[in-house]
């Protein structure tokens, strides 16, 4: 597996792999908008949502991404603001979906594996890659981390020098510090 072809240069959220995705947010608008990153949790801003992501931004074309947003509050109601930060940059917050609930908990909790087949559903099977110039069909990140592929797991081992078990996921747990957007995140973007 190529992992350098998943790995962003923003190094993504827990928020930005598991929960964004159920946002249902067209991809190529979401990535042509100015995407950056997910969060759980906004401490710059001063009013705080319960069970929901903060969707970042830095619109590259603001007049677009109104047009988008706009779009995005026809399109679902589980957007519930938006909001300005300081050097060009939007937040959209979003309710998570209630039924998966418990699904957002065992995230959070880092038992991915441990999802309902539900909450596993949301997420594409495979993901299409260009390497090389060439399309290719690859297994999604989030398919391999529910499914504990051998590949994932050997370039942890490899990349630890350790051997998992059985019991052990194959991806690093939710730490609320790196799921909360604060001051010194936006200046590193």
């Amino acid at each position: 597996m190529p992992m350098t072809e998943t790995v962003r240069k923003v190094k993504p959220t827990i928020s930005t792999i598991f929960m964004v995705p159920t946002l249902r947010i067209n991809r190529e608008e979401i990535l042509n908008n100015g995407f950056l990153n997910g969060y759980s949790k906004d401490s710059i801003h001063e009013e705080e949502y319960e069970d929901a992501v903060y969707v970042l931004y830095r619109p590259p074309d603001l007049d677009r991404f109104r047009e988008f947003l706009e779009k995005e509050y026809e399109r679902t109601s589980a957007i519930i603001t938006d909001y300005d930060h300081p050097g060009g940059f939007v937040v959209a917050v979003y309710k998570l979906d209630e039924k998966f609930k418990e699904d957002f908990e065992i995230v959070k909790s880092g038992k991915y594996s441990k999802t309902s087949e539900s909450f596993k559903k949301l997420f594409p099977q495979v993901t299409k890659i260009v390497i090389n110039g060439r399309h290719m069909d690859e297994l999604s990140l989030q398919t391999r981390i529910f499914k504990k592929t051998t590949d994932l797991k050997e370039f942890w081992e490899e990349k630890f020098g350790v051997e998992f078990d059985e019991k052990q996921e194959v991806w690093s747990g939710y730490i609320e510090e790196n799921e909360t957007l604060t001051q010194e995140k936006l200046d590193e973007y």
